[in-house]
């Protein structure tokens, strides 16, 4: 499992202009190790694409849609997965990374 990335990924956060909440991040560690048991390099890959996905976040946290407010969800352009999360005044809270065909509600109970 790719676990050795996760380091490499919270560091990166440390530079950002917005500050990102990783309270989200349990469902990232079941994905990235569903994603290591099949082909070669494609939990990398998932990475790399949550990695982009959090700077376009600290970028402008408005340009995804919102669900029910005040979540918003960012979806991965090449995995079924979507970050919910919500926007405070000096933060992105991220409440799950989600698999876009599970029961919205077991991330709904996060709230």
């Amino acid at each position: 499992m790719p676990s050795r990335l996760l380091p490499t990924f919270a560091a990166s956060l440390a530079d950002a202009a917005r500050p990102v909440d990783l309270a989200g991040r349990g469902r990232l560690t079941d994905a990235l190790q569903w994603y290591a048991t099949i082909p070669p390099g494609l939990s990398a890959r998932f990475l790399d694409e949550y990695e982009v996905l959090l700077e376009r976040l600290r970028e402008n946290p408005w340009q995804f849609p919102a669900m029910r407010e005040p979540m918003r969800r960012a979806g991965f352009r090449h995995f079924p997965y979507g970050l919910i999360y919500r926007i405070h005044p000096a933060e992105v809270e991220i409440v799950a990374c989600f698999h876009g065909r599970r029961d919205p509600r077991r991330w709904q109970e996060r709230q």
